[in-house]
């Protein structure tokens, strides 16, 4: 596994869906995802609701976003990720794509609660609260990975 391609692969995923499949030649693919991304992107309102939310703006950000069309992002950020991180190694290990999903899954809670939920003593708003349920998103998915590999 050449390690720089992985996390090449992972850091483009990142910063735009599809820009890793491009890397990786596979263009069809990537045109879709950012194709995607850009119509997801825009119907929720998503890049001007990350530039508040940098502004503290939360409640003005949660006013904002269209959730019918931003619940769509969680799955296709993190299958594109997947999807990168598959394409660019060499071997891929059993289960390996346990933490892409659990994080998908819980982006998605936060996402749906983002309105509500109080952590902290402070809303965190449909940024933020998505992007710390990543945390418990991969260590979930590394839980479950570990414990089925060590079962199987």
């Amino acid at each position: 596994m050449h390690k720089d391609k992985v996390i090449e692969s992972i850091l483009w995923s990142i910063a735009l869906p599809g820009f890793a499949q491009l890397l990786n030649k596979k263009f069809l693919k990537g045109i879709l995802f950012i194709g995607l991304e850009i119509l997801i992107n825009v119907q929720s309102n998503l890049n001007h609701i990350i530039l508040l939310s940098f502004h503290g703006e939360i409640r003005q950000a949660i006013e904002t976003t269209n959730y019918q069309w931003l619940m769509f992002y969680p799955c296709l950020y993190f299958f594109a990720m997947w999807d990168a991180y598959k394409d660019s190694v060499e071997l891929r290990l059993p289960y390996s794509y346990l933490p892409f999903v659990f994080s998908a899954y819980f982006v998605t809670v936060g996402l749906i609660f983002s309105p509500s939920i109080i952590l902290f003593g402070k809303l965190w708003g449909p940024v933020w609260l998505p992007m710390l349920f990543v945390i418990p998103g991969v260590l979930i998915g590394l839980i479950i990975k570990k414990g089925i590999s060590y079962f199987t």
